[in-house]
């Protein structure tokens, strides 16, 4: 039946002018039965031929399947598929239906293929010395370090305005809702299901310098998350990150040290390779080194332009190198890196960047902090790339003291360790350990920020204590006040038996013990849960196949090693506990937003009871008279 499928498929691709009627059959047919890797690279050939018809025929045409199916509101339909579509024709029309980049597209956009096996190469990187550093703390004064993230700041948030709306996130006045009674009117300040209001971001900021801070980290995204990705262009977008950059630099009074995030930019997700024709993310890069040149010099600017957003720095009166990077070029939601079958081991040298910072510093005998969005040990990494930073990561082990990420939009502890030996992990074999830092956006839970007491002669983690807003308290909506929550030292040293020294950093075997510690008391593991879900909507995991994939998630540094696997239409929403039951903790969806994967990943599931001949006429209505 599948071979017959397939070959009905390629027939439509040799019919004169493109495609006719039949194609729209196909098409819907195809997706009705894209349950598994196989099927879903039989649909891309219809799609693709769609494709060839030009983008607006795509968009049109897959934003009619949209609206038909009721994935989405029929301007969130129109809008996103509107944006992102040309990317995706675009990338259809340059790659082969069945090939290996296929397969990553099936993975990432419609979650019905695994991710393939990595291309095993070594990374070029200069051999280690045979005497490395040896990093030892005098007892000093710790230093203090803000990290913050995922601000995702809506400039229309309305106070009043619904919170229980149809659209992805809530709290501003859409047009289509105009005159419906308010069910649940949006707080002054911040509501749950809707994004940062100005006026809590700038809070946040003010509670973040009150900390005392000698610099902090901010690691992306401060374009809204969720509300109208289907709206934004670049316009928009670079109003916003002037102004929060503005914000920064007027609320902070020490410097700061950013990244980019996946939505800083139009369409959301999107970073072209320097080697995709016609088109650029450049203006994003140029907005940024103006906006940060607050904090960088004229070198570093320099970088932030000529490396896509990837820069160096030293930190004032330390002996600490920053080194940010623009992980989305990792980022299997950024469709542009699907337009070729040719496989590129390290879009725009990022990797290669972070190889050449890491021996800076080593030659200058500094420490080294990493910086990134997204991090490399998420479901939303490719697992290539993240592969071979694994590898840098083993090389300049001894050089880089902690690694800082975002994107998740969890706060507290989630974290992920990489090993030397992924086959035996072990607190002996912990290398290096990836810190997840704390959203803003109350969407996924309450807002909070991190500070970090760092020892001021290895640069280690000393503790991490979490400082949130409580939006349960009334008072918070006129006078915000943000408490500590929990410090990560006073709540899982004590799980390790004999206790964690007094003296001693969180190092990494210090967070593989914390694992271990898990494993031999649910009591603290269901804690760690409150506390990564900011203790509101907490998930359940129970012991058994969910609590032994999210164990194996936080050791998993490595993404291929991280026990999330795609399970055929759910992978890019929430799910619940029993979906997510024995494929891990999938996060990809907290930190998307209205993209084509949320959108696509949802229709074969969508797809029971709908008329399809309606669907039918529906889409052969957007295919131009000339082609049908």
């Amino acid at each position: 039946m599948r071979s017959k499928l397939i070959f009905s498929l390629l027939l439509t691709l040799h019919v004169p002018n493109g495609v006719h009627a039949s194609l729209v059959d196909d098409i819907a047919n195809a997706i009705s039965q894209a349950v598994d890797c196989s099927s879903c690279h039989a649909l891309l050939v219809p799609m693709k031929g769609l494709a060839e018809l030009g983008d607006s025929v795509f968009s049109d045409t897959m934003a009619a399947v949209c609206k038909s199916i009721g994935t989405e509101d029929d301007d969130v339909c129109d809008g996103t598929l509107g944006e992102l579509g040309p990317i995706l024709a675009h990338d259809l029309r340059a790659i082969s239906p069945f090939g290996r980049t296929a397969t990553q597209l099936c993975n990432s956009v419609f979650g019905l293929c695994q991710q393939p096996a990595v291309i095993q190469m070594k990374f070029p990187v200069p051999r280690a010395p045979r005497t490395p550093k040896r990093w030892v703390s005098k007892g000093g004064q710790a230093i203090r370090v803000a990290h913050f993230s995922d601000s995702h700041v809506d400039r229309e948030y309305t106070p009043g305005a619904e919170v229980e709306c149809t659209k992805n996130i809530c709290c501003r006045n859409y047009a289509d809702e105009a005159g419906k009674p308010i069910q649940q009117p949006a707080g002054i300040l911040a509501s749950h299901n809707c994004d940062t209001s100005t006026g809590l971001a700038e809070s946040m900021l003010r509670a973040t310098s009150a900390q005392d801070v000698s610099f902090s980290i901010f690691t992306g995204d401060i374009i809204e998350g969720r509300s109208d990705t289907w709206l934004v262009n670049q316009t928009g977008v670079t109003a916003h990150l002037q102004q929060f950059d503005q914000e920064m630099r007027t609320l902070l009074d020490k410097p700061v040290f950013p990244v980019i995030g996946n939505h800083d930019t139009a369409p959301v997700n999107s970073f072209p390779r320097n080697s995709t024709f016609g088109a650029s993310s450049q203006w994003v890069f140029d907005t940024q080194a103006a906006g940060w040149s607050e904090w960088l010099n004229t070198s570093e600017t320099a970088s932030v332009l000529h490396m896509s957003g990837s820069y160096s720095a030293v930190a004032p009166g330390t002996n600490l190198r920053i080194i940010s990077l623009n992980t989305l070029y990792w980022y299997k939601a950024n469709f542009w890196l699907f337009d070729s079958d040719t496989f590129q081991p390290d879009p725009n040298g990022i990797l290669a960047f972070a190889a050449q910072q890491l021996q800076a510093a080593e030659d200058a005998g500094q420490r080294a902090w990493i910086l990134g969005h997204m991090p490399p040990s998420s479901s939303d990494a490719f697992h290539d790339q993240s592969n071979y930073f694994d590898q840098i990561i083993q090389r300049y082990k001894n050089t880089i003291a902690v690694l800082l990420f975002g994107h998740t939009h969890k706060v507290t502890d989630e974290f992920a360790i990489s090993y030397s030996d992924y086959s035996d992990r072990t607190a002996e074999n912990a290398v290096s350990t990836m810190l997840m830092g704390p959203s803003l956006t109350p969407s996924t839970g309450n807002p909070a920020f991190k500070v970090y007491d760092v020892d001021p002669d290895t640069y280690e983690i000393m503790d991490a204590r979490v400082f949130r807003g409580d939006l349960a308290d009334p008072s918070f909506q006129t006078s915000p006040q943000w408490n500590q929550y929990y410090s990560a030292r006073e709540v899982y040293g004590s799980a390790i038996p004999g206790g964690w020294p007094e003296n001693a950093s969180l190092t990494p075997a210090f967070w593989h013990e914390v694992t271990e510690a898990f494993e031999r008391n649910d009591t603290l593991f269901q804690q760690f849960l409150t506390f990564k879900w900011r203790g509101v909507a907490i998930e359940t995991c129970p012991p058994g196949d969910c609590k032994d994939n999210a164990i194996c998630a936080l050791r998993g540094g490595r993404s291929e090693n991280n026990c999330v696997v795609n399970a055929p239409g759910l992978p890019f929403r929430r799910r619940s506990p029993t979906e997510n039951s024995g494929h891990g903790t999938d996060d990809s969806s907290e930190c998307e937003g209205t993209s084509l994967r949320t959108i696509f990943s949802q229709l074969s599931d969508k797809m029971i009871g709908v008329d399809f001949e309606k669907l039918k006429e529906r889409l052969k209505l957007t295919i131009p008279q000339s082609e049908r």
